[in-house]
């Protein structure tokens, strides 16, 4: 038996480190943690201290017979967790769980999976650090708090089986607040003029153009059309070129929020996806610590970057920088995301890790470049009949310092990032005009956030910390309160004013022409739903502390103060509950009305009763009359797509007129059209089938029927095999074929034709197939 246990949370972890160490360590892994509060019940004693009860999860009672048993036979345990918060938990439990020697057991901790690292953390092992565990335990107390008491409230006041959380509910009002935003943004427009000049042929290369812009907007188009009407004639003039050098310096290495960014803008990654290839290339001793709010690189990583500059671009490239971390709070680890080896520049494997190990190395060796070097002119262009000037821009780069390996992108991409080199043109030069024309252009609302902004907006108001932007963005989409989508453009029409200046034989004038352009295309953008509107409104009128901005980013701090042994946790605790619960205990009163975001339509025209909208227990719904008539309430819902601040009394009464029946089958069912909880659908006998993206009023009979021999046709291809007598089926799965019997499904061994299968066969594979959600679930943090 090995001398020494260590153990760490993963499997992918166990197996990098098993290899760093000698026979006389054996490296296990808890699969993530081991104990926590129960899912029924709170499970926290509020009359002492806030105390928690934890328990071992079922799935993990095994691995914790076996952990202890090895423990029991070990001289040393070493707990390997994470270096973070949660890292430390996870530490504490083993320890707690596994009851522990004190004695014989030693806390490690390490930013990188590499040999050196591993047995330098040997060398100087360290307790588990109580103050830690402590602010980890705050900050899950506090969450189950404000779940168990203030979710109960929204499934009373609002709708069944709806939750609440601290730091989501806030992310979701950010999301609501910027809809809202938009939505009330009125938009100005405003006229821009640009000029094209002809400089004539310039060495055989063909004409050589320069296009220039009067650096001020028109309000309008009569101001845009008098200003062109000026330049009928007139003589344009270079009147100055002023030259100024300038430099653009390279960002810091990647922090967990900025990779998150990043990978989201360059790679089109989900702040998710990114959590989890970063997790595995960390495990895998690629990259360093992936939850990190610090900009720090250790000295040796220094000296390996600039090594490594100098010699692929030259010593003038080299410029050593040490950043800053920003952040007074910075505490998840000690050192920026980097790769472990940096003279490796790429990595073979699984693509994604390929793309996102080649951005964090890209960033890190910009990080320690020297400035790029640009030189930047402006030629001022005079008017002869009047005193406007025009001005032209280009830029050039001098020396590339860092952007020979990598620019940094930003959220809202102006321009496709190419430099602009002015032609060759001189003081006093008279310029021949090609065109000058005013077009119109509209101011825009504020942008809508994708995931990677939202973690930057996160991050900038203090609100949670690195290892919580990827879940915090996960749930509030997973619960239904935010989606994520794309939004198709509209088309608008736009003025353009077009200056003639009369060549050959043509009159000098203004041409007038309206086009079109396509305007409000999203990709990727967050959306609130109805549900999240409604939610965030009741918090922020019920409960504002919880969604309160400052009050979110003050009890961080709070967390941040008790990592650091300046505050105690319960006490902190203590302070936040008592007001809390007192809120909570009030919110009896409120209305349920109020609560699910009614709002008052108008009156059916038929019988007198009021229309309204609100949350029901399928989610938005109109509502004819109300509870306390004697003839029921009538009920529609609203149509997927639509909003409930959106639908007007007239979408509503039409909605009333649903189902429509559009005909019947060949078999003489009849077909009825309507909107449903997934949209769309149109329905025969007990059969439903969607018609995205036609809409039940118009959908033809002859649309619905081929919509219904496609769907007939594919359940038809779906069966390879049913037997009569039993509820046993082969069918036709989204991953290849597989055996049901309703309530289990088997994989069909490679070696078996599905076609053939028999009925015992089929049997014996469900009767050893294990039950659906049975598996053993192992979370990585995320």
């Amino acid at each position: 038996m090995a001398k020494n246990l260590v153990i760490v949370e993963s499997p992918a972890k166990a197996k990098t480190i098993e290899k760093f160490l000698g026979a006389d360590f054996t490296v296990k892994s808890s699969f993530g943690h081991i104990r926590d509060l129960p899912k029924n019940g709170m499970s926290i004693d509020i009359e002492h201290g806030f105390e928690p009860t934890y328990e071992v999860s079922a799935d993990k009672k095994k691995t914790v017979t076996e952990l202890k048993k090895l423990a029991k036979d070990s001289d040393i345990v070493w707990l390997a967790s994470d270096e973070d918060r949660e890292g430390e938990a996870i530490a504490w439990h083993l320890s707690e769980a596994l009851k522990l020697d004190d004695k014989k057991t030693k806390r490690i901790v390490f930013h990188e999976i590499t040999k050196p690292a591993i047995l330098k953390a040997i060398e100087t092992p360290r307790k588990v650090d109580k103050n830690l565990v402590d602010a980890q335990q705050a900050r899950r107390v506090l969450d189950r708090l404000v779940g168990y008491e203030l979710s109960p409230v929204l499934w009373k006041k609002v709708k069944a089986g709806l939750s609440a959380g601290r730091v989501q509910s806030v992310s979701v009002r950010l999301v609501v607040e910027r809809e809202r935003e938009i939505d009330t943004f009125n938009s100005e427009s405003s006229f821009k003029v640009t000029a094209e000049f002809d400089l004539g042929t310039e060495s055989g290369n063909g004409h050589s153009r320069l296009r220039a812009e009067l650096p001020k907007k028109f309000k309008n188009e009569k101001e845009a059309k008098s200003f062109l009407e000026k330049c009928i004639g007139a003589e344009f003039k270079v009147e100055d070129l002023e030259t100024k050098p300038s430099k653009k310096s390279p960002s810091a290495p990647f922090t967990t929020s900025t990779l998150q960014q990043e990978a989201s803008r360059k790679l089109s990654f989900s702040v998710k996806q990114t959590m989890v290839v970063a997790q595995k290339l960390y495990e895998s001793g690629k990259i360093t610590y992936m939850r990190t709010d610090s900009v720090n690189l250790s000295d040796i990583a220094l000296a390996q970057a600039a090594q490594e500059i100098e010699s692929r671009f030259g010593k003038k490239f080299v410029e050593v920088r040490k950043y800053k971390t920003k952040s007074a709070n910075a505490q998840e680890a000690h050192e920026a995301i980097r790769p472990t080896d940096i003279s490796q520049d790429s990595i073979s494997g699984d693509r994604n890790e390929e793309r996102l190990y080649e951005l964090i190395w890209k960033r890190t060796i910009a990080s320690q470049m020297a400035e790029a070097i640009l030189e930047k002119t402006t030629a001022t262009i005079g008017i002869s009949t009047t005193e406007e000037k025009l001005e032209a821009q280009g830029e050039v780069i001098k020396f590339e310092g860092f952007l020979k390996v990598y620019m940094e992108s930003t959220d809202e991409e102006n321009g496709n990032g190419e430099e602009r080199i002015l032609p060759p043109i001189k003081v006093g030069q008279v310029l021949s005009l090609q065109q000058m024309q005013a077009r119109q252009t509209f101011s825009r609302p504020p942008a809508r956030y994708t995931e990677a902004s939202l973690v930057k907006k996160m991050e900038e108001m203090g609100i949670g910390r690195p290892s919580t932007y990827a879940p915090t963005i996960s749930t509030i989409q997973d619960r239904g309160y935010i989606e994520k989508g794309d939004r198709e453009g509209k088309p608008r029409f736009y003025t353009v004013l077009i200056l003639n200046p009369g060549f050959k034989s043509e009159k000098p004038g203004i041409l007038n022409k309206e086009e079109q352009e396509i305007t409000g295309a999203e990709r990727a953008k967050l959306f609130p739903t109805d549900i999240g509107q409604v939610v965030s409104d009741f918090l922020v009128k019920f409960f504002p502390d919880i969604v309160d901005y400052q009050f979110t980013a003050k009890v961080e701090e709070e967390f941040d103060a008790v990592a650091r042994g300046e505050k105690v946790w319960n006490k902190m605790i203590s302070e936040f509950y008592k007001p809390f619960h007192k809120t909570v205990e009030s919110s009896a009163d409120i209305a349920k009305s109020e609560a699910q975001g009614s709002r008052n339509l108008g009156v059916d025209p038929e019988s007198g009763k009021p229309i309204s909208v609100r949350i029901g227990r399928y989610g938005p719904m109109i509502q004819i009359g109300s509870s306390e008539d004697e003839e029921k309430p009538r009920f529609s819902s609203v149509p997927a797509g639509k909003r409930m601040d959106e639908i007007t009394l007239e979408e509503a009464l039409e909605l009333f007129r649903l189902p429509r029946v559009i005909g019947k089958t060949k078999t003489g069912e009849e077909i009825a059209a309507n909107f449903g909880r997934f949209g769309p659908y149109i329905k025969y006998g007990k059969m439903f089938v969607s018609i995205k993206p036609d809409d039940p009023f118009s959908i033809t009979l002859e649309k619905a029927l081929k919509l219904i021999a496609e769907k007939e046709k594919s359940e038809k291809e779906k069966y390879i095999q049913t037997f009569e007598g039993s509820a046993i089926q082969v069918l036709n799965g989204l991953y290849g074929p597989y055996i049901t019997d309703g309530k289990k499904n088997a994989k069909i061994p490679k070696d078996k034709k599905p076609e053939k299968l028999t009925l015992s066969e089929c049997e014996e594979l469900i009767a050893s197939a294990p039950a659906k959600g049975a598996r053993r679930r192992f979370v990585k943090k995320s």
